[in-house]
């Protein structure tokens, strides 16, 4: 397992388990992300508002079916059933993690089979 692929495995435990300062670690100051149908979070400041008062999805658990990794990017994909608006939901994703020099993320992209997350 690469670091990147250990790295890209520990967020999606951290975000399950709201182990959200061990997860706050993984992401450069600069982190910038992307999700479907929102505007972009930047900054590490926005980034920790977001999943400790702006995230949508909660009680949830990912399960990771892949991890690719080539170069700076390793790609998941994998699925994510919890709640959203009271709702249950499940459904696939595709994330796509961009790594600095110091193994930090910098750019994430979520793509889902949703309109919106």
């Amino acid at each position: 397992m690469t670091d990147y692929e250990d790295a890209v495995r520990r967020y999606y435990e951290y975000v399950d388990a709201e182990a959200y300062e061990d997860l706050y670690a993984l992401f450069a100051d600069d982190v910038t992300y992307e999700r479907p149908g929102r505007d972009a979070i930047q900054g590490q400041d926005a980034f920790r508002a977001f999943y400790e008062d702006g995230r949508p999805l909660e009680d949830g658990e990912h399960t990771v079916h892949a991890v690719v990794v080539d170069g700076d990017t390793a790609a998941v994909r994998g699925t994510f059933s919890g709640v959203q608006g009271g709702d249950r939901v499940e459904f696939g994703f595709a994330d796509f993690h961009e790594f600095d020099d110091d193994g930090k993320i910098t750019n994430r992209y979520t793509y889902t089979d949703r309109d919106t997350v």
